[in-house]
């Protein structure tokens, strides 16, 4: 008889292949899966991630795995995770993965698993409306007239209709509208068990859903924030999850990043302001002078704000701490110490005010933190529109987040359809710690040799030359002629869009949008609608676009997404590369760059069904040593570099593509 420990290792054994048989049957040709799913196409690449995860799920092993276009991966991670039982954490990119998972693949997984499955969508604390601050709110709004009392009036009713309170049901009240930052909670401004609504809090409901579920539902925002600690909604299930799964963990790295560092901005302290006067007003009516410090606050972050330039800026605060910006942060310290000074003294009249008191000594502490930071970080700003935020980021953040993920011992599971250079890893793993781990590359499944073209225009001058962009737009325009379909411009610079813009006036009656015009949802539909649209976007339209058929069947790349040496989180980590005697460009610059490049030319072919063209205008992909590494990241179709292909391409019904592109 074997000693325990050994007895142990096979019965594990046992258990994790019957699991691996199991799960592989599911997504055989007369499998459960195709029994659940009319229309089921047995996908090798899917089966093999399924199988994995299920190896992984049993052995509480780390795998990474990089699932290409159309592998289907979330039933590739999903079905295994509920199959093997226990709880599960399931992270997204963002809120509206989120959802999609939630009420599009769970339904499915339930089906064909044929069992019920305990599952909760876990969102942050700013999207359950608070019913303490709108309140607080509703009362200060009236009394001042706000612009927004319709606003109030149709949040005031629907509180009394939500079951849970999530932001979202109420569409009549835009997303982005100003006042649901004052009508919902942060860590900072939750009075927690002092609050007088805690008995029916939303958020606290909703965290009481999560840990009673098996399968909990966030984002990565939700889950880095709880696991630096910052206590936003999940930190008390993470000890019970059997399992994390990671989806779109491309963008783990940076989002960890925001927050294993700190922040303090204008809106922390302008809402302490804000709070502050609501607070006087219903616990302190008799302290006037409180009023007046919380303005004084308000003025000097404007002040500061003022002093800090156009929006947009990102750059070092060193660069900038001169005589002036120092006085702006010197006035907001002084206006800040007086109002917590005011606070303090009538603090025990309110539990608000003495919640108001903690919040001020605790922005206090961050900006002296702020003023004297240690090597390990870097110390920059951002400015947008009207607000600021002065931030401490981690050089490097493979050892926090290696430290935090050591404290739950379960399987963790990391996934997305960008995270190899070539074959290697590396440049993931190793931003987050994650050792020697397991890992996978499937391949699409998709016949990119017949659905898709790469087209690379021949006499194009070098990116950084004078006109570049007007000599890429006449490169492009026979093909936005030839295309029936729908084409999408992707830029790097908001500028180079802008002349773009500019240039492609006269189409016709082909409808033109423009990022910046209307919301980035509103665009994605009028040009999914449109069916043979042109759509310009920069950065945050090169991932998360998902339009199947002819409404986008064209793509074109204006440059290599090379991210600018001058931001100051890369240009820190750059010279920390130098100094230990690394190759910057060759550790940081270019996989960021291939990564991004991935998720761009991954938005053409989203279905075995589509068809469409690649455009690739930067002439570096050919003429410098690094352009192998973009063009060995490309799908398997044909390259051609006469416009007539194109033009052929898009004519052709049923093309072979090999017989065009010779």
């Amino acid at each position: 008889m074997p000693p325990h420990s050994d007895l142990e290792a096979v019965v594990q054994a046992v258990t994790s292949e019957a699991l691996r048989q199991t799960v592989g049957a599911l997504f055989e040709a007369n499998g459960a899966l195709a029994a659940a799913m009319p229309g089921f196409v047995p996908r090798p690449q899917q089966r093999t991630m399924a199988e994995a995860v299920a190896e992984a799920l049993s052995e509480n092993e780390t795998l990474v795995v990089e699932a290409g276009t159309g592998v289907g991966k979330t039933l590739g991670y999903l079905l295994p995770a509920v199959a093997s039982g226990g709880k599960v954490i399931v992270s997204t990119g963002t809120k509206n993965l989120q959802d999609q998972l939630f009420r599009k693949d769970l339904p499915v997984v339930r089906g064909v698993l044929r069992r019920e499955v305990d599952a909760c969508l876990l969102k942050g604390r700013a999207n359950y409306l608070c019913l303490y601050r709108l309140k607080q709110y509703a009362d200060f709004s009236a009394g001042q007239g706000n612009a927004d009392a319709g606003d109030v009036q149709r949040i005031q009713s629907w509180s009394h209709r939500t079951r849970d309170g999530d932001i979202a049901e109420l569409a009549s009240v835009p997303e982005e509208a100003l006042v649901w930052s004052r009508v919902t909670s942060t860590a900072d401004n939750c009075l927690g068990q002092e609050c007088p609504d805690y008995s029916e809090c939303h958020v606290v409901q909703a965290r009481r859903r999560a840990q009673e579920a098996d399968v909990v539902v966030i984002n990565h925002h939700l889950f880095c924030a709880d696991l630096a600690l910052k206590e936003e909604g999940v930190g008390e299930i993470l000890p019970s999850a059997n399992a994390f799964i990671l989806d779109e963990a491309h963008q783990l790295p940076e989002v960890a990043t925001q927050f294993f560092g700190m922040s303090v901005g204008s809106r922390q302290l302008s809402e302490l302001a804000r709070d502050a006067i609501a607070a006087q007003l219903a616990e302190a009516s008799d302290q006037p002078e409180l009023r007046e410090r919380a303005q004084a606050l308000e003025y000097a972050v404007r002040g500061l704000r003022a002093l800090l330039g156009t929006e947009g800026q990102r750059g070092g605060w060193d660069a900038i701490a001169g005589e002036e910006a120092n006085a702006g942060l010197s006035a907001v310290i002084e206006a800040l110490a007086v109002l917590q000074a005011g606070l303090e003294q009538i603090a025990e009249r309110g539990k608000a005010l003495q919640a108001l008191a903690r919040r001020a000594q605790a922005l206090h502490e961050r900006i002296e933190l702020f003023l004297e930071p240690d090597d390990a970080v870097i110390r920059w700003y951002e400015t947008y529109q009207r607000s600021f935020a002065l931030n401490l980021t981690p050089l490097d953040i493979a050892g926090t987040f290696a430290k935090h993920k050591a404290r739950y011992p379960a399987a963790w599971i990391f996934t997305s359809a960008t995270l190899a250079i070539g074959e290697d890893f590396r440049h993931f793993t190793a931003q987050l710690g994650l050792g020697q781990s397991k890992t996978l590359r499937l391949g699409s499944p998709y016949d990119f040799a017949r659905q898709a073209c790469i087209y690379r225009p021949e006499g194009l001058p070098a990116p950084n030359a004078p006109h570049y962009t007007e000599a890429m737009v006449r490169a492009v325009r026979p093909v936005i002629d030839a295309n029936p379909g729908g084409t999408f411009i992707l830029f790097t610079s908001h500028r180079a869009l802008q002349i773009a813009a500019g240039l492609l006036q006269d189409l016709g009656e082909r409808p033109l949008l423009v990022q910046g015009s209307a919301s980035r949802r509103e665009l994605i539909e009028r040009f999914r609608e449109a069916g043979n649209a042109v759509l310009l976007g920069a950065q945050s339209f090169w991932e998360g676009v998902d339009v199947q058929g002819a409404a986008l069947s064209c793509v074109v790349l204006d440059r290599l997404p090379f991210a600018a040496p001058d931001d100051p989180l890369l240009k820190a980590r750059a010279e920390a590369i130098t100094a230990r005697g690394g190759n910057p460009f060759r550790e940081q610059h270019l996989p960021r760059a291939v990564i991004a490049f991935k998720q761009g030319i991954g938005r053409l072919i989203r279905d075995s069904h589509d068809r469409g063209v690649l455009v690739l205008c930067d002439p570096r992909l050919g003429q410098m040593s690094y352009g192998r590494v973009f063009l060995n990241s490309l799908p398997p179709a044909p390259m051609v570099r006469r416009i007539e292909a194109v033009q052929a391409f898009f004519a052709a019904s049923d093309p072979v593509q090999a017989e065009i592109c010779q």
